[in-house]
């Protein structure tokens, strides 16, 4: 993918921000599979705030890489699906 398509997605993300939200079973599901105690959407959005996060699209779905985790937030809903370690 072109760099300006990452950004484009980056930024796309960071405009709707606040959207951004998990259900209670993904909160569950984050915590165990990236090993953390941590409030799991908060946590989520500090690690895609970074700069040298990089996010893609595929089908439905972004994908933030950033410190060998993955995670996975719907384009339509921005509910964090899933998060785990790359």
């Amino acid at each position: 993918m072109q760099k300006s398509g990452i950004k484009m997605y980056k930024t796309e993300l960071l405009k709707n921000i606040n959207k951004i939200h998990t259900t209670k079973m993904g909160i569950e599901r984050i915590q165990k599979n990236l090993e953390i105690n941590a409030e799991p959407v908060s946590y989520c959005i500090s690690k895609l705030k970074k700069e040298n996060s990089k996010v893609n699209k595929k089908g439905k779905n972004y994908y933030v890489e950033i410190d060998n985790c993955i995670i996975t937030i719907n384009s339509s809903s921005f509910t964090i699906i899933t998060a785990h370690k790359n």
